[in-house]
């Protein structure tokens, strides 16, 4: 490092130039550091390039350019706050570090923002990286291309580049985070939602290999989308702009219309009932195969430790905006059958799902069955192939605003410990209980520093441990009962393969009478229940 001599004027020097940052009460941060250049002009749908050099000390003062999205719709931007910086240079990093030079060797966390790849940013207030510098953790946290500039598939153009700019953060970080007081060999990879999709992909890319040592889902899985179904997003797009659905006539399109266009296509879209949605996707590259597969079959991310885990009422962020809750209790059976239709299951699950929980609503019913389906099923099994290299964690404490519940995304602002931010309070309510802030933070702490957050290693009683619901406990097989109906629905669905009796068929094995039936009141149901998604 190249000290400044004031000591308010942090100076770290960069492969690309030097960055003048803040102290900012003990802790050094530097904020808008370029890691690739601005993807517009010849670069826009092309994949990252390192930024130019810079002569002289960059201004790091100030959080960089967001990447280009549409708001959130009212009924979600009253939960969630999403600032927006203006400019090209949308491919830049922040640094939280309490030692800022090279001797320090920190354990590092890299944070992926969520926003379902289409919305978020690293200046989120609720991200502020202070409180893990304050406890002797490096946070960085990144910009990355959303929507279809950063997850759109067209022939010209290579896919997931939003992905491939995550890529470009971590390998910056390999090169300079040692400058800023930082260990490249122990940074813990995390995200939430579609940042711990992302963190899940990169986990499993050949081309990430030795960059990560740790890392951390948070209600997200590892996955990919269908190829036609992103395909099928950006082709409506097209038909909108009335221009063919290439990255070359896309590039020509007025960037606020392609924006607006984009909400436009996706406003039926829900993680309750599916939709039109971009999606990292496997593209015999970066993502040569299914991560989930390439994590749970051994080959990929040997000797990585994984935390990760969900809140309880995932589906509360999805429903409650809008009213969409009340609305589902309403369709009744309705709602069941589009639920069966969106997770391909027989009748037997949401049965099973009544039997375990008689009082519940309809619309928790398809929450929590939809929860099990897209989060909790996928990060069992990692769980269960990842053996004693996994720790599972579920979030219970019921926001203070009304119904929103355990939801998703409350969790944020406790394992950052930035409860004290009205962007936090936004979601969670005033008077955020400041022992549980204290308790995940400091689990995240440890985790990155010596991958042991503080409770029991995953085995064959799956123990999860329980932040919110009183002192924090670890619980065994919380979730068993549920997900054990969606086992005995797959063996009904390979016995009916092989001939014996079974239950109505899963989507995937129906009949075209019945597929069509389903998909009818999918779309029956986006239409009535249409809102943001998170």
């Amino acid at each position: 490092m190249t000290a400044d001599a004031e000591p308010t004027n942090p100076v770290v020097q960069t492969p690309y130039g030097a960055v003048r940052g803040r102290y900012e009460r003990g802790v050094a941060v530097f904020r808008g550091i370029p890691y690739a250049a601005a993807p517009f002009g010849p670069r826009r749908f092309r994949p990252p390039v390192p930024p130019e050099h810079w002569d002289g000390v960059r201004d790091a003062g100030g959080f960089g350019p967001t990447a280009p999205k549409p708001p959130y719709s009212e009924a979600f931007d009253r939960y969630l706050s999403d600032p927006v910086v203006p400019g090209d240079g949308c491919l830049n990093l922040n640094v939280w570090t309490p030692e800022p030079g090279p001797g320090a060797r920190l354990p590092v966390l890299v944070w992926i923002h969520g926003g379902a790849l289409t919305r978020g940013s690293s200046g989120v207030p609720v991200y502020d990286g202070r409180p893990f510098a304050r406890d002797g953790v490096v946070l960085v946290s990144l910009n990355y291309r959303l929507g279809v500039e950063g997850y759109g598939l067209f022939p010209d153009a290579p896919a997931n580049a939003g992905l491939r700019d995550q890529l470009a953060a971590l390998r910056w970080v390999h090169q300079s985070i040692e400058a800023f007081g930082g260990d490249p060999g122990r940074v813990t990879l995390a995200g939430q939602s579609a940042g711990a999709i992302s963190a899940g992909a990169l986990l499993a890319a050949p081309q990430a290999r030795g960059l990560v040592r740790r890392a951390v889902l948070q209600s997200g899985p590892p996955e990919v989308s269908d190829r036609d179904k992103v395909r099928r997003m950006v082709r409506r797009m097209a038909a909108r702009l009335k221009v063919p659905a290439t990255a070359e006539a896309f590039a020509a399109v007025d960037r606020d219309l392609l924006l607006r266009t984009q909400a436009e296509v996706g406003r039926l879209s829900s993680p309750v009932l599916g939709g039109p949605a971009f999606g990292i996707v496997v593209d015999g590259d970066l993502v040569p195969r299914d991560p989930l597969e390439a994590l749970t079959d051994g080959g990929a991310a040997t000797g990585v430790d994984l935390l990760m885990g969900w809140t309880r009422d995932e589906y509360r962020l999805w429903l409650v905006p809008g009213g969409l809750l009340e609305r589902l209790d309403r369709l009744g059976t309705v709602a069941l059958a589009g639920a069966m239709a969106r997770c391909r299951c027989g009748h037997e699950v949401p049965r099973g799902y009544r039997a375990l929980h008689p009082d519940a609503g309809t619309a928790e019913i398809v929450g929590q069955m939809v929860t099990d389906h897209l989060l909790r099923l996928p990060l069992h099994r990692l769980a269960d192939a990842r053996g004693d290299a996994s720790y599972v964690y579920e979030f219970a404490w019921p926001s203070l605003l009304p119904d929103l519940g355990a939801c998703h995304a409350l969790e944020l602002g406790f394992v950052f410990d930035t409860g004290e931010v009205p962007a936090s309070a936004k979601l969670a309510g005033s008077g955020a209980p400041r022992e549980l802030a204290d308790a995940m933070h400091r689990a995240w702490v440890r985790f990155a520093a010596d991958g042991d957050p503080g409770w029991r290693r995953w085995d064959s009683v799956h123990p999860v441990q329980i932040f919110g619901d009183g002192e924090p406990h670890i619980a065994y097989g919380p979730r068993d009962p549920e997900l054990a109906l969606w086992a005995a629905d797959s063996k009904s669905a390979n016995a009916a393969v092989d001939g014996a009796p079974a239950p109505p068929p899963p989507l995937a094995e129906a009949s075209p009478a019945r597929v069509a039936e389903l998909r009818s009141v999918v779309r029956r149901l986006r239409r009535t229940t249409s809102g943001g998604r998170t």
